[in-house]
């Protein structure tokens, strides 16, 4: 099994930047793609961006051109990297992993981390 640790939410400036960190433990082999995504208060859950062990990395409109995932595969942690954030971007933030095991696929979340931008 897999178990994520997420941190480096915070309050910013609108225009402001921010790191987030996702550390994964566990069954980290078995991992092949890992999510950003953010629900802000009263609304639905969102998918903010998304990185493959393969490489491949995709984006919402929302946050394409500002945010950006990466990985460092020696820390096994995702970052998301979030430059000229608005206030629109606060919000709950959790990374997610999908993995394979035993032939079957598992969904693990994170615990989440509070990001606000003031205007």
């Amino acid at each position: 099994q897999v178990q994520l640790v997420e941190s480096g939410g915070g309050l910013v400036q609108s225009g402001g930047s921010l790191r987030l960190s996702c550390a994964a433990s566990g069954s980290i082999r078995s991992i092949y793609t890992t999510k950003w995504h953010r629900q802000a208060p009263g609304k639905q859950r969102e998918l903010v961006a998304t990185i493959t062990t393969g490489g491949t990395i995709s984006y919402s409109d929302s946050v394409k051109g500002r945010f950006t995932i990466s990985r460092d595969n020696a820390k096994a942690t995702v970052y998301l990297q979030m430059n000229s954030l608005k206030p629109d971007d606060t919000a709950v933030y959790y990374c997610s992993t999908d993995s394979r095991e035993a032939w079957k696929d598992f969904t693990t979340w994170g615990q989440g981390t509070q990001v606000t931008v003031s205007s």
